[in-house]
């Protein structure tokens, strides 16, 4: 099985196709698995990698403390290792946020950008804000180590708008991810700040389902008001695992979005 050394920790990752880096980042309780039809689509055009995350499924986990910015790292050290300068990244919900701070800290280490069904910050509207006050980290953290592993999975995922099949596989994903590396992602997300966007001078899309949260939209809207390169799309018969749900669509507006602006090209790698 590919490994690749990551800080103090062992990634699992894949690589399939030839051509210009193309690299996906799945979301919490997730795994590389859930980027299968991305893979099936575009790995006859890029090197398309995928991983799991720090602590999930057959990536270890540490005991420091978790943050996207950590996740970044490790994202740049997997990159560095595989010797593929210059990815476009594609991050969905959790995955999207590592992708914004990888953006931030290593902008010279990036071609093109692409955040799905995501968030600039744990804290941007009103409800964001009610609902950290009302359940701190410490309490979501200390009321989930009370939970099973099987309840803590069902209600992972019992807030988001998804298609009932999607939702099933994730929750079956979960559930091959210690419980106790999930609570670390607990940490990962209320920490997450709005970063300074403004700053990002690649090509970005930014992805939702049409059946999102509002504070989704809220937080895309922030997005496109940020990030000087940017552009929406609204994916039709979608929520928050749109790459999944609406695979036709989502793919076609990838493959649209890495063609105008020619990221299949070898230049500027």
């Amino acid at each position: 099985m590919p490994f690749a050394q990551t800080g103090n920790i062992q990634t699992y990752y894949e690589v399939n196709g030839q051509g210009p880096p193309l690299v996906f980042i799945h979301g919490a309780g997730a795994s590389h698995d859930m980027w299968s039809p991305q893979v099936d689509y575009f790995s006859d055009r890029f090197t398309v990698i995928t991983y799991d995350i720090r602590g999930h499924q057959q990536t270890e986990g540490s005991d420091e403390k978790y943050t996207c910015e950590l996740y970044a790292d490790d994202l740049y050290a997997l990159i560095q290792q595989l010797e593929t300068p210059n990815p476009v990244l594609c991050g969905l919900s959790l995955g999207g946020m590592i992708a914004q701070e990888y953006a931030i800290k290593y902008p010279e280490q990036l071609r093109g950008l692409i955040l799905a069904d995501t968030a600039v910050s744990s804290a941007l509207t009103l409800s964001d804000k009610i609902t950290k006050a009302l359940y701190p980290a410490r309490l979501v953290k200390w009321t989930v180590n009370r939970m099973s592993k099987e309840r803590y999975a069902e209600w992972s995922f019992k807030f988001y708008e998804m298609n009932e099949e999607v939702r099933e596989y994730l929750i079956q994903q979960q559930l091959l991810i210690e419980k106790e590396e999930l609570v670390k992602l607990i940490d990962a997300i209320y920490s997450f700040t709005l970063l300074p966007l403004e700053t990002i001078e690649v090509p970005t899309l930014i992805l939702l389902g049409e059946n999102e949260k509002k504070a989704v939209f809220t937080h895309a809207e922030r997005m496109l008001e940020l990030l000087p390169y940017a552009r929406k799309v609204v994916i039709p018969d979608a929520g928050h695992v749109s790459n999944l749900e609406n695979v036709e669509f989502f793919n076609r507006e990838v493959e649209q979005f890495l063609q105008v602006h020619d990221f299949a090209s070898t230049e500027g790698l």
